[in-house]
């Protein structure tokens, strides 16, 4: 499970957030994607002007956040920030944190800019190569294994965390974004080349002959907690069994666990109970229409997705027999916010934590795979609590109607799966880039994924 703790950020005016006015609405007609978010194969999804038009201002305002809140030397992009964009004081016990998860997203977020005009082509490049320069020049690693959380202006480990796995995994998801959308520009292609192919993958197995620790410290070693059942790691095992200099055995893939979730006529594989465990990995990979063609195992994920939001859209409406604002147009619990503090809730089944709260990138980052229940979503909370909820960053990491409690903070990571399903909805443009590389494509072979 991705750990998603607060820091501070400082808005990095000198970095210029290029571009017209943040509401500006696109013009001419509406776009459209074929995307098989509808249970019955080949169906077609259209998103009306508005609909467009709406996607459009989330998508800048998201982006706006990795733009503002990245280092200007080391590329590197904050934890979180407030919603209005002010920094945390000194004080605060996660300042100047950054992620490296959240910097494979602003990777992406790059492409994004520069294909909608937001930032030119030249700046979004060059944002991309000081990232890529400090992680393939800089930053300390292990075996191309990198630290979850540095330090923003000087790249150094904070809060003794560990060498994480899934981290490195969804940084290179940005890496290898980056590597096709600007292929023509040959110190990108080099560093990123650089920084996926030196990553050991099997030295991250510990011993173990298919299944990845979830990262290592150098006080103690390797953590003893693996990857071992349906998660956000589907992206770490795809690109270890994709790797060409130090691949994993494509076996790795049915080595974990397979648990079922039933609920409300909907059969689902999850492991753990938030939303974006089934969402990470396919904001990059792109399993539409694949399915696994091994022994016993059958699995659809991009089919296994639509059905697990749609569950957890029935189990929120269920849920509002307590917490009477959940409805319909309101709903999605997934790592959050609250209240009490950070809470890795989702469902079904319930945890005994969930209070009401409101978690809008749970539906947000399944755009790409249920639009029809997830827009109405986002544009029902926004149209119903948008003063509150929606600000220069997009939406608010989480809020609760029931109490009136709103998160003064976002989250990186959460903008990223926001801004990148949100896209892969619109244009498809995030998974055509990522499965250009040769890499992905050959994962999905030796794992049978067809």
């Amino acid at each position: 499970m991705l750990g998603k703790i607060s820091i501070i950020i400082t808005v990095l005016l000198c970095m210029g957030f290029m571009g017209s006015s943040l509401a500006a609405q696109p013009k001419g007609k509406a776009k459209t994607i074929i995307n098989a978010a509808k249970e019955t194969a080949g169906q077609t999804f259209f998103l009306s002007k508005e609909d467009d038009a709406f996607l459009e201002d989330l998508e800048r305002r998201t982006f706006q956040f990795f733009w503002e809140q990245s280092n200007a030397s080391t590329g590197l992009t904050l934890d979180r920030a407030r919603t209005d964009g002010t920094p945390h004081p000194a004080s605060h016990p996660s300042y100047n944190v950054a992620s490296t998860a959240a910097t494979g997203f602003a990777l992406t977020a790059m492409c994004v800019a520069a294909e909608r005009k937001w930032v030119t082509p030249e700046q979004a490049r060059r944002r991309a190569r000081i990232i890529l320069d400090f992680f393939a020049n800089r930053a300390f690693h292990k075996n191309g294994w990198f630290y979850h959380w540095l330090d923003k202006d000087t790249g150094e480990r904070r809060w003794k965390s560990e060498i994480s796995s899934i981290d490195t995994a969804l940084l290179l998801g940005g890496v290898l974004t980056v590597r096709q959308c600007f292929s023509d520009d040959q110190e990108v292609v080099k560093l990123a080349v650089k920084i996926y192919e030196r990553v050991d993958f099997p030295w991250m197995l510990n011993g173990d002959p298919f299944l990845l620790s979830h990262g290592w410290r150098p006080e103690t070693g390797f953590i003893v907690y693996r990857w071992d059942n349906y998660s956000e790691s589907s992206i770490l095992y795809l690109l270890g069994i994709g790797s060409p200099t130090h691949p994993i055995s494509w076996r790795s893939w049915y080595a974990w666990k397979r648990d079922w979730v039933h609920y409300a006529g909907y059969k689902y594989l999850s492991g753990a109970p938030p939303l974006f465990i089934h969402q990470y990995s396919q904001a990059w990979f792109d399993f539409r229409g694949r399915r696994e063609s091994f022994g016993k195992f059958s699995v659809n994920y991009f089919d296994n997705s639509v059905r697990a939001t749609r569950a957890h859209r029935r189990f929120c409406i269920d849920l509002s027999k307590k917490f009477p604002a959940y409805s319909e147009n309101v709903w999605g619990i997934s790592a959050s916010d609250s209240e009490h503090g950070y809470i890795a809730w989702g469902g079904p089944p319930r945890d005994p934590a969930i209070d009401g709260t409101v978690v809008p990138y749970a539906s947000a980052g399944s755009l790409m795979f249920t639009p029809e229940i997830s827009l109405p979503a986002l544009r029902g909370m926004k149209a119903r609590f948008g003063d509150k909820i929606y600000g220069r960053y997009g939406f608010t990491d989480a809020f609760n109607p029931n109490t009136n409690w709103v998160n003064p903070d976002v989250i990186g990571i959460d903008l990223g799966i926001t801004l990148l399903s949100a896209e892969n909805l619109r244009s498809g443009k995030i998974w055509s880039w990522f499965m250009r590389n040769s890499e992905p494509v050959e994962a999905f072979r030796r794992a049978r994924l067809r």
